[in-house]
């Protein structure tokens, strides 16, 4: 199953950033709407950030691809569990990602992570839950946040790709913690809704050029 979500100007939560953030309305206005869709298989979800950690969003996607053909065009535990060692590494996959994607797998089955308990969890009791498997960090579970789950206040200040942009906006290399979640502060309750924005302009291309505030 596939929700598909929609964001442009008329939508509350980008109402209240563009109020907010100057900078952050010109990037929604060069934007222009979103259309997205959650990744609602959290297992498959979560075996992908694995295999892309460390690794360029392209490669990622054709190990992935290798993967899901291994597994009959599903990536499931069942299917993983009935894959060798052997299996996984000549898809391309690293030792240490073979170990991280057994690792969730093994949580799966045992009932240790149960993916639908997360929807009455807080973002840091699933943030705590996830980062229990070895191999799930924090920027993973935060990707599940904002791509599966959907939840609106989320800051991925871990994300190379997000601080790209982020550096390309607010013309700074400070990628400090405690310096993004202070100029990001403002974005509160809608994090989540600003990054998809700044994951949407690098993805069109516009961190290419030069960023001019008031520039048509």
């Amino acid at each position: 199953m596939t929700i598909s979500k929609h964001l442009d100007q008329d939508s509350l939560s980008v109402q209240y950033l563009i109020k907010k953030d100057k900078h952050l309305a010109k990037v929604i206005q060069m934007v222009g709407p979103i259309n997205y869709q959650l990744q609602t298989d959290a297992y498959a979800f979560l075996v992908s950030q694995i295999i892309e950690q460390m690794l360029s969003k392209k490669v990622a996607q054709v190990l992935t691809l290798r993967l899901t053909n291994e597994c009959d065009g599903l990536i499931c535990p069942t299917k993983i569990k009935c894959l060798s060692d052997e299996q996984l590494l000549s898809i391309g996959i690293s030792h240490s990602k073979v170990h991280y994607i057994q690792n969730l797998t093994a949580a799966i089955l045992t009932k240790k992570v149960i993916f639908s308990d997360y929807s009455k969890m807080s973002d840091s009791e699933v943030i705590d839950s996830l980062t229990t498997i070895k191999g799930i960090g924090v920027w993973s579970a935060k990707m599940f946040l904002i791509f599966s789950l959907d939840r609106p206040d989320i800051l991925p200040f871990e994300d190379v790709a997000f601080l790209q942009s982020y550096s390309w906006v607010y013309k700074t290399h400070n990628f400090k913690k405690a310096a993004v979640m202070k100029k990001c502060s403002k974005w509160h309750p809608y994090a989540s809704i600003a990054s998809r924005y700044m994951y949407q302009a690098k993805n069109l291309g516009l961190t290419k050029n030069v960023f001019h505030l008031y520039k048509k």
